[in-house]
C-alpha cells in the first residue's frame, strides 16, 4: 500500500478546505496518523513523531511536519510509505531519494542521488538565489501519471524517471534522469512538474509562482530550459545544443504549427474554453523552453540571468505573470550598452508569446529580400490574429562560412544589402544553430548552391544547421511551400554525414514509422532500398563496428544510445544482409546463453529481427524470456513487441490467441499485442480477422478505445471504397449510430490520405530513378 498526492493544478481543495489558486499564497501546518509501519512524508523536515490509541485500541503513529513556507495550495504534499532512503548532504540541505526497498538495496537510484546535490549547487550559483528549505525528499514512485512534480522539498517521480541500474554505464537513461531530476529542481524557484525530465527548476515556479494558470510557461518554460543547463553541468558528454534542439526545438515546431493556441493566453479565455489540465502540453514546456533559449541568445546569457536574479528576488515567496519579467529583463537592458534591441523588451517578446504558431521566413537570395509570414498548412490555412501575423525576429545569420552580426526583421518584409548575393558560387544560412523559434524557406538559387555544398564540403555547416536544413525542408515539404523533390536534393550527401541524430531526422521523415509496411508494398520501395543504403553504408558500418567488437566503447555516445536503433532497423528493414546476419548472430547468442546481453540499445531491433528471421524455436525463446523478465530491466515491452516480428502467420494467429488468455497476460497487454501485429507486414490482416472474431470477448475488457486504435492502423491499408465497406460493415455492427458517423468520416478521410500519399509515393519514385546513380 503507498499514498502519494499530486496536487497541481487545482486538486488541493479535494483534500482540505481552501481558495486553491496560485496566487493566494500561505503557510501550512500538516500532521498526518498512519500506520506505525509506514513512514510519512511531507514538504517539510518531521519535527514531532508521537503514538495515539484508536477507540479500538489500536496503536497509530502521530507524524507533524514544521511549519512550511509562504506557498501555493498546489505544491502542498504528502507521502505514506514503507521505502527505504539513501542519503546526501548538499550545502546543509539534506537530500533524500525515497524507493522500494530492493531498489534503494541494489543501488538503483544511487546516481539520482550523486547528481542532485551538484545540480542544486549549479543552481544556485548561476542565478544566484538559495534554496530556502532545508531538507528535499525525492520518491519514486512505481506508477505515478507524468514524470514527476516537483512540491517544494518533497518531489514526487514516476520510477522509471529516477531509477538506474548500477551495470549501466553512461546511457541514454542516465541522461533523461539527469534531465527530469534537473527541471524538477529548476521549480524550486519557478515551479512545475515535466513529463520527461527529473531535476525541476524550483526556483522558477516554487519560489516565484505565476499569476495563474495562463502564465504557466513562466514555471514550465523556464524549468525546461534549465534542465537542459543542469544536465549537461552533471553530464558534460552531453552536447548541449544538439540534444536541446533534437529533444525540444524540432519537435515543438512540429507540434506548434498544427495548435490553435498561444503560449500565454489571457485569463478570461481559458477560465472560459480550457480545461487546464491541457495546458500541461508541450507548448508549454517545449515552446516556453525554446522561446527562452532565443531570448537567452539575442541579450546574451550574462543580461539574462542578470535580469532573471533580479526577477526572483523582487518576487520570491509571491506571484508574477509575464510583464514583470519583461520589466527585469528591461532593466538590465537599460543599464548597458552592449546589447541594443530594436524595440522594447515586451513589444519583441509578447509577438512570440501572445500569438498563435511560429513565423517562416522566405529569403531571395537575388534580391537580399526576407519576408515573413506564419507558417501553415497551406491544404488548410486558418489564421486570424491580432499581430497581424508579424513577429520581431532575431536573425543569426551566415555569409560563405563566416558568421555575420545578428540582425532583426521587425515587419513583413525588409531588404537586407548583405544578404544580396552575386557571385555563382556564394551562400547565405539563416538561424545559424537553430538559435530562433521559426523556420527558414530559401529560394531555389540558393538551396542548390547549398546542396553542392553539402556533397563537396559537409562540414562547412555547422551539424545543427544541417539538421534545421533538412527538418526545415521536409517541414516545408509536408506543408506544401516546396516541391519534395527540393528536400530530395538535400540527400545526395548524406554517404558523408556522419551524425545520427542528422541521420534519424532523415529517416523519420523518409521512412515514418507508422508508414513501413505501406512503404514496403509500393514501388518506391526497392528504390530507396539502392538509393539509402549506398549512403547509409559508411555509417552503418561505422557502428556495426563497434557491436560487433566493442559495444561498451559507445556508452559516452548519448546519441548513439538514442538514435543508433533507428538506423539499424532502417538497414535492416531495407533488406541489408549484414544488419540481418548482425541480428541473428547476437539473438542465437542470447538464445544460446541467457546470460548474455544483447547490447540494450539496439536490442528492440535485434530481438525483432532474429524472431523475423528464425522459427518457431527463435519465437518460444523470446515467448520463455517474456515469462522471466525482471520488470526493473526493460525487456518486457522489446519482446512483447519481437514476438510481433514473426513472419508465419501460424505464430501471429497463436500469439493473438495467447493474448486473450488472462493466465499468460494482465490484461493491458492484449490491446499492445494487438496493436504490434496490426502494424506488421503480414499482420494487418490476422489482427484484423482476429478482433472481428473475437469481438464479444475483446469488447468487455477494451470496449470502442482498442477498436480505434485498430481502426487507425487499419486505416493506413484503405485505399478503395469497397475495403472501406468491409470495415464499415463490423463498424456498423459494433458501434453506436453517434460513433459510426465519426468512424465514416475516419474512413474517408484516410482513404483521401492513402490517394494523396501514392502520388507523393510516385513523386518520390520518380525521382530516385533520375538520381539513382549521382
Amino acid at each position: 500500500m503507498l499514498i502519494a498526492s499530486q496536487m497541481e493544478p487545482t486538486y488541493a481543495r479535494r483534500v482540505y478546505p481552501c481558495f486553491d489558486e496560485p496566487a493566494m499564497k500561505a503557510t501550512f501546518n500538516i500532521r498526518i496518523i498512519h500506520d506505525p509501519s509506514y513512514v510519512a512524508l511531507s514538504n517539510m523536515p518531521a519535527i514531532d513523531v508521537s503514538e495515539v490509541k484508536d477507540e479500538n485500541g489500536s496503536l497509530w503513529t502521530v507524524t507533524t511536519f514544521n511549519t512550511s513556507l509562504k506557498m501555493s495550495t498546489y505544491l502542498t504534499a504528502f507521502v505514506i510509505c514503507d521505502f527505504d532512503y539513501v542519503t546526501r548532504t548538499e550545502r546543509g540541505n539534506e537530500i533524500r531519494i525515497w524507493a522500494r526497498k530492493e531498489a534503494v538495496k541494489n543501488g538503483y537510484v544511487d546516481y539520482a542521488v550523486n547528481i542532485t546535490g551538484p545540480i542544486f549547487s549549479f543552481l544556485e550559483d548561476i542565478l544566484n538565489v538559495s534554496y530556502p528549505l532545508p531538507k528535499t525528499d525525492l520518491v519514486a514512485l512505481p506508477d505515478f501519471g507524468a514524470g514527476g512534480m516537483e512540491n517544494w522539498g518533497l518531489m514526487i517521480f514516476q520510477e522509471a524517471s529516477l531509477i538506474n541500474l548500477p551495470s549501466d554505464e553512461f546511457t541514454s537513461r542516465k541522461a533523461m534522469i539527469a534531465l527530469i531530476v534537473s527541471h524538477e529542481l529548476g521549480h524550486q524557484a519557478c515551479g512545475k512538474k515535466f513529463l520527461y525530465f527529473f531535476f525541476q527548476f524550483k526556483w522558477f515556479g516554487n519560489l516565484v509562482t505565476m499569476n495563474w494558470w495562463n502564465d504557466l510557461w513562466l514555471n514550465e518554460g523556464l524549468a525546461s530550459y534549465f534542465e537542459y543547463l543542469g544536465a549537461t553541468f552533471v553530464e558534460p558528454k552531453l552536447s548541449l545544443d544538439k540534444i536541446f534542439y533534437a529533444h525540444v526545438v524540432q519537435p515543438v515546431l512540429r507540434e506548434d504549427s498544427e495548435i490553435a493556441r498561444s503560449l500565454s493566453e489571457s485569463e478570461d479565455k481559458i477560465k472560459g474554453s480550457f480545461s487546464l489540465m491541457s495546458l500541461f502540453d508541450n507548448i508549454t514546456y517545449s515552446k516556453g523552453a525554446s522561446i527562452t533559449w532565443m531570448l537567452s541568445g539575442f541579450l546574451t546569457e550574462k543580461l539574462f540571468i542578470r535580469a532573471l536574479t533580479s526577477y526572483l528576488k523582487e518576487f520570491s515567496f509571491s506571484n508574477a505573470n509575464q510583464d514583470d519579467l519583461w520589466t527585469h529583463i528591461q532593466m538590465v537592458v537599460d543599464a548597458q550598452d552592449e546589447v541594443q534591441l530594436p524595440a522594447p523588451v515586451k513589444q519583441i517578446m509578447d509577438s512570440w508569446t501572445c500569438q498563435n504558431g511560429f513565423p517562416v521566413l522566405t529569403l531571395n537570395l537575388t534580391s537580399g529580400t526576407i519576408r515573413q509570414e506564419q507558417f501553415l498548412n497551406k491544404n488548410n490555412r486558418k489564421s486570424t490574429d491580432s499581430y497581424n501575423n508579424t513577429w520581431i525576429i532575431p536573425i543569426s545569420w551566415m555569409r560563405n562560412g563566416s558568421s555575420q552580426p545578428l540582425t532583426w526583421l521587425d515587419k513583413s518584409s525588409k531588404m537586407f544589402p548583405g544578404m544580396q548575393v552575386s557571385k555563382s558560387d556564394d551562400w547565405i544560412l539563416l538561424n545559424v544553430n537553430l538559435s530562433g523559434y521559426y523556420r527558414v524557406n530559401y529560394d531555389q538559387l540558393n538551396l542548390k548552391r547549398l546542396a553542392r555544398l553539402l556533397e563537396n564540403d559537409p562540414k562547412a555547416i555547422p551539424a545543427v544547421s544541417r539538421f534545421q536544413l533538412i527538418d526545415d525542408v521536409f517541414a516545408l515539404t509536408d506543408f506544401g511551400y516546396v516541391p519534395i523533390e527540393t528536400a530530395l536534393e538535400l540527400t545526395k550527401y548524406l554517404a558523408r554525414e556522419d551524425e545520427l541524430f542528422i541521420w534519424n531526422v532523415v529517416l523519420l521523415n523518409l521512412i515514418p514509422e507508422n508508414l513501413e509496411s505501406t512503404l514496403k508494398n509500393h514501388e518506391v520501395y526497392p528504390l530507396l532500398k539502392k538509393y539509402l543504403l549506398k549512403r547509409m553504408l559508411p555509417i552503418y558500418h561505422y557502428y556495426a563496428g563497434f557491436i560487433r567488437q566493442n559495444a561498451d566503447a559507445l556508452e559516452d555516445d548519448y546519441f548513439a544510445q538514442v538514435y543508433l536503433e533507428k538506423l539499424l532497423a532502417t538497414a535492416c528493414w531495407l533488406g541489408l544482409q549484414d544488419c540481418l546476419d548482425l541480428s541473428s548472430e547476437l539473438y542465437a547468442k542470447w538464445r544460446d546463453n541467457p546470460e548474455y546481453k544483447i547490447p540494450f540499445l539496439i536490442r528492440r531491433t535485434v530481438c525483432c529481427y532474429g524472431v523475423a528471421a528464425g522459427s518457431d524455436k527463435e519465437w518460444n525463446f523470446a515467448w520463455e524470456m517474456y515469462n522471466h523478465t525482471d520488470s526493473i530491466e526493460g525487456d518486457e515491452d522489446i519482446l512483447l513487441y519481437a514476438m510481433s516480428c514473426a513472419k508465419e502467420s501460424w505464430l501471429l494467429y497463436r500469439y493473438l490467441q495467447y493474448g486473450l488468455s488472462d493466465t499468460f497476460f494482465s490484461s493491458n497487454c492484449t490491446s499492445v499485442i494487438i496493436s504490434h501485429v496490426v502494424t506488421k507486414d503480414i499482420g494487418h490482416h490476422i489482427a484484423w480477422e482476429f478482433v472481428t472474431e473475437n469481438w464479444p470477448l475483446l469488447s468487455q475488457g477494451y470496449g470502442n478505445e482498442l477498436l480505434h486504435d485498430v481502426l487507425k492502423a487499419m486505416g493506413r491499408f484503405v485505399k478503395t471504397d469497397v475495403q472501406i465497406q468491409e470495415l464499415q460493415v463490423f463498424y456498423n455492427a459494433t458501434l453506436e449510430e453517434d460513433e459510426r458517423e465519426a468512424i465514416t468520416m475516419l474512413l474517408e478521410s484516410a482513404k483521401l490520405e492513402n490517394i494523396e500519399r501514392r502520388k507523393l509515393l510516385i513523386k518520390i519514385a520518380n525521382w530516385l530513378e533520375k538520381n539513382m546513380d549521382d
